[in-house]
Formats: C-alpha cells, sequence, structure tokens
C-alpha cells in the first residue's frame, strides 16, 4: 500500500444546518463553520466533509439537489463558500463536500425539461418508462424510503420516473454517456474553485440491475428490498473508473465513498492503491442486526457483535487499502448509544467506545457532537419527527401490531433525527447553537453535555479525544497506530475487545473490556507500558492487567 498525504490525518463530518446558526434564523450556515474553524483545529481536526450545502427543497435534508452550482440562502453565498475554503487552507485544513449524483431534486432543471419532452435530450437523463392503464410497473422494488421506486411523471398519465431513494429524488440515468459529461463537468468546476475533494452518497446506486424486473416480496406490500437489485447490479466500475479518471485524479482530490453490497472481489478496485476512492467507509458494524422488515424486527448490536464486525472488516481489508472507521454519522443513532448496551452508557463507557474504534487501522472520522458524547433524543409524538425515514418506520411498526410508544422507541434507537440535533456548544439558551428558534429541537440534555464545560474539564471526552488525536498523530507511535498492521487479540475472549498495532518500531495493545464487570486479562510476553488509559489507573501484576468496568488501555508491549 503507497503511503498517502491523508494517511495521518483526523477527519470530522459537519451537518451544517445544525452545526452553528451565525444570523439566528435557526439554520447552521457557512459563516457559523468559518467561525468554529479554530475549535475544530483545537480538538486536532485536519479533514472535514460538509453535508449537502446546494440550492435544495430539503425534501431530503439537501440530499434532493436543485442546483449543483450554488450555494443554497439558507446556508450562505458563493463568497461564503470561498472564503471558508481560504480560512480553512489557511489553517492547513481540508474542504471536502457531498457528492449527490445518484439523484437530483425534482426541482432541478433536468427533471423540469424531462418533463416538458419525456422523449427529449432530458429524458434520457432519467429513467423513464412508459406504463399504459391496467399495466403493472416496471419492477416492484421498494424505495430506501418506502413505497414502490416508480412515481408517475409529472403531466403524464402514462409515464413514470425511478426513484430508489424519496419520489422528490429523481434518479440519474448514468447509462447515457452526455449525463455522465455534466456530471463530470460539474465535479471538475468545484475543484477549480479549490475544492479538496468528496465524499460520494449512496455511490453504488448509480449501476441499476437492467433490464427492470421483480423479485419475490419479502413483504405483505408486494414489494422487495432495494437490496436485491443491487446484489445482481454489475459494472459500476466502469462509470466509477471514469469519474476518478476525468475529474478526481487530475486534481489530486480526496475521495471517500459511501458503498454498501460491495462484492469481495472489487475491494482492490475500490480503495486499492488505483482504487476509484482514496477511501471509503466501514459500514459492516453499522448494518448488523438490520431487517429489512422494518426497524421492529431489527436485532441490538451486542459487544461480541460489534468486535466481530470489526474485525472482519479489518480482516478483509488488511493491506488492500485505507477504510475509514465511524461510530456515527448524519444517518445514524448517536454511537454510544448503539454500541453501548443500554443501562451501561457513562463518561467510562464512551472514552472506551471512542479508544476501540479511533485507533484501528484505517482513516478515524469524527462526526459533530461525537467528541462530547452527544445523545439520542427522547421522543413523545410522532409530530416531533422530521426524519422521513423515521416516519415510514413509525407507520410499517404499527401496521406490524407495535403500540405507538413501542414505535416511539424505535424512532429514539435508530431514527436519523438523533444525529441531526442541533451542536450543543454551551450550556445558554438553545444551547447556544442559535438565537432564534431552531430548525429541529435541541437535546434537553445540553446543560449536562456541551463543549464550553467540557473543554473546562481536563476528564471530559472532549479531552479525550483529544488525546487519542495527538497520540495516533505522535512522530513516536505513529508507525504503528497509523501504518502498522492489526492482529486481534484474545478474539474469541467475552466482551473483550483487544487488538495490536504492530509497527516497525512499536507494537501496541489496545485492551478493552466491554462490559460492567471488571476482569483481569494476561499479556503477551514482554514488558507492558501504559501509555493511555480512561480510568485513574492501570494495574500491571504477573503478566496480567486488571480491567475495571469499561475500561481501555493502550499499552507498549516492549
Amino acid at each position: 500500500m503507497q503511503k498517502k498525504w491523508w494517511h495521518e490525518k483526523t477527519a470530522y463530518q459537519i451537518y451544517p444546518k445544525s452545526f452553528y446558526d451565525s444570523n439566528g434564523d435557526g439554520i447552521g450556515d457557512l459563516p457559523g463553520i468559518i467561525g468554529k474553524l479554530d475549535e475544530l483545529k483545537e480538538l486536532g481536526v485536519d479533514i472535514i466533509w460538509l453535508s449537502p450545502i446546494y440550492v435544495s427543497p430539503l425534501a431530503d435534508e439537501g440530499y434532493d439537489i436543485a442546483d449543483y452550482r450554488n450555494i443554497d440562502p439558507r446556508f450562505g453565498t458563493m463568497e461564503d463558500m470561498k472564503h471558508l475554503l481560504d480560512e480553512a487552507h489557511a489553517r492547513g485544513m481540508y474542504i471536502l463536500m457531498d457528492l449527490v449524483v445518484n439523484h437530483c431534486s425534482d426541482e432541478h432543471e433536468w427533471f423540469r425539461k424531462a418533463c416538458e419532452d419525456p422523449d427529449g435530450q432530458y429524458g434520457k437523463y432519467f429513467y423513464i418508462e412508459t406504463v399504459k392503464p391496467g399495466e403493472k410497473l416496471p419492477c416492484n422494488w421498494r424505495s430506501y424510503f418506502g413505497g414502490p421506486v416508480w412515481e408517475k411523471l409529472p403531466g403524464h398519465e402514462d409515464k413514470y420516473y425511478l426513484h430508489v431513494f424519496h419520489k422528490k429524488q429523481p434518479d440519474l440515468n448514468w447509462e447515457n454517456p452526455k449525463l455522465r459529461e455534466e456530471v463530470y463537468n460539474m465535479v471538475n468546476w468545484w475543484l477549480d474553485q479549490g475544492l479538496d475533494g468528496f465524499r460520494l452518497d449512496a455511490i453504488i446506486n448509480i449501476k441499476k440491475a437492467l433490464p427492470f424486473k421483480d423479485y419475490p416480496a419479502d413483504r405483505d406490500d408486494g414489494l422487495c428490498s432495494i437490496h436485491r437489485q443491487l446484489e445482481e447490479a454489475h459494472g459500476v466500475g466502469l462509470f466509477l473508473g471514469e469519474l476518478r479518471d476525468r475529474t478526481f485524479l487530475p486534481h489530486n482530490a480526496f475521495t471517500v465513498g459511501e458503498v454498501f453490497n460491495e462484492k469481495p472481489e472489487e475491494l482492490p478496485d475500490f480503495i486499492g492503491d488505483q482504487g476509484y476512492f482514496s477511501s471509503m467507509y466501514d459500514f459492516e458494524e453499522t448494518i448488523f442486526g438490520q431487517s429489512p422488515m422494518g426497524w421492529h424486527e431489527n436485532v441490538d448490536i451486542t459487544p461480541d457483535d460489534y468486535k466481530a464486525c470489526v474485525f472482519k472488516t479489518q480482516k478483509k481489508i488488511a493491506e488492500v487499502g485505507f477504510i475509514s472507521n465511524i461510530i456515527e454519522n448524519h444517518d445514524e443513532p448517536r454511537g454510544v448509544c448503539h454500541y453501548i448496551p443500554e443501562g451501561d452508557l457513562s463518561l467510562t463507557s464512551k472514552k472506551m467506545l471512542a479508544t476501540v474504534y479511533f485507533l484501528l487501522r484505517g482513516l478515524p472520522w469524527i462526526y459533530q457532537g461525537q467528541e462530547i458524547g452527544m445523545e439520542n433524543l427522547p421522543v413523545s409524538d410522532i409530530g416531533e419527527v422530521d426524519d422521513i425515514s423515521s416516519h415510514d418506520a413509525y407507520q410499517v411498526a404499527l401496521d406490524a401490531g407495535c403500540t405507538k410508544e413501542e414505535a416511539l422507541h424505535l424512532i429514539e434507537k435508530y431514527g436519523r433525527d438523533n444525529a441531526r440535533t442541533p451542536y450543543q456548544w454551551n450550556g445558554s439558551a438553545q444551547a447556544g447553537f442559535t438565537t432564534g428558534t431552531p430548525w429541529l429541537r435541541v437535546n434537553p440534555n445540553y446543560h449536562r453535555i456541551n463543549l464550553e464545560a467540557q473543554k473546562q474539564d481536563p476528564d471530559s471526552l472532549y479531552q479525550y479525544y483529544r488525546r487519542l488525536i495527538a497520540l495516533r498523530k505522535s512522530a513516536e507511535y505513529k508507525d504503528a497506530l497509523v501504518y502498522g498492521t492489526l492482529v486481534p487479540y484474545n478474539e474469541e475472549e467475552h466482551n473483550l475487545m483487544a487488538y495490536e498495532r504492530i509497527g516497525e518500531q512499536h507494537r501496541m495493545l489496545i485492551i478493552a473490556n466491554f462490559q460492567k464487570e471488571a476482569r483481569s486479562v494476561q499479556l503477551p510476553a514482554g514488558e507492558a507500558v501504559v501509555v493511555l488509559t480512561n480510568a485513574k489507573e492501570a494495574q500491571i501484576r504477573d503478566g496480567a492487567i486488571a480491567l475495571a468496568g469499561y475500561q481501555a488501555v493502550v499499552l507498549e508491549i516492549k
């Protein structure tokens, strides 16, 4: 594997709408991000990914783009964007935007023209099929947000368009070379502005299993999971390789793919030395336990499940490339609430989870608020919920026989609003996010969990993340913690997550007691030196280490 400039960096995701509001309208904005760059620099952040800030009707919170070359006025202006790039670069930081090109908005000029002339140039930018009265739809795929993937084309009784996400997100037809040229021109335009790269949204979906066909239904609605067609969609590499060669490579851009359903033999093509992307996210543990029947059938992930998922990816990737490691993002519940067993949430367990994920082989990502341990949002009524996927999951759960209370609890556990609540800057009104009324309610625990308080507390989670970042970047240990191989340690031991990072000069052991009960663990031969722990002390005696509940320790084995 070739060493890259970004391997030693720390990456951070910003959800702009909820990060910081500079003008009191209740919505986070670009000037707000600019004003907080020094905060991120102090944490140790190098690479920043912005969730969509393009012009959008926000049917799916910006992932429905109506104009790829303009900033939505809610977030600011193109001048603000150029200012952000300049200020970030002046601090040695890099800015990524979200590249959403599986679909656009139904308010995009391309789609409006497709509605005017479905058989014309722009009609071929989309998947538009003729369905006469009495005929069945082209396929029975279920969209990611529920319901069929086909919607009647406005102004046409016998035409339907494909949308694998929301009906206001018509899919772009990547089989059409003219559409691909439009995308490449847009990507190069942004890179020419000084943008440093992209996170590629839902990118595996750009290749469809054609011709359209039905699959066996997996619910009473007669539809099948969209994942069924992804299993049979082959040839996405032709598109991704062309995208890389025409845009990313000439600009030396950093890219990270949101990739589900990749086939094992494709991994070198995705993130090898000549891969389509610089990196891609590890979703093995993210999707664990998810049921195609709905959230009410999901299975909770246990510490042993989490360990198995993480090590599966680490073994699969090995020397192929650099994976991107996460515990949460804008589409997931808060990691500390998802991976720590219910009832065991504490400062100690939060630090333990941070330790075991952050020092894995790969690029560590922090989602906004993760560094202060923001938690899931309590929900008392469906009217409080913004997330469209949560509304669909709520109805599916009710239809399956769940009570209202049970269905709401599912949203508390899995809903996307959990990660989208405003950042908790301090203990003042609205957590210091806005002087106005926030677009989404603030988590009521902001008096207890906020950045201002944690910056003043040397024992806080925020300060622990700073130490983790500094440790990984340190000249002394980065040969092991960045570039070293990963070898699981005592992999079969229940509720113990441990692994070695072995570099040319150092051998490190990361060991974590993933339970509330104390335990003793035998250490490998050699002198064990404590480098970092989330507890007051780490007791080593007679070749064994005594671990308190949820204690994590980073050791150097000499």
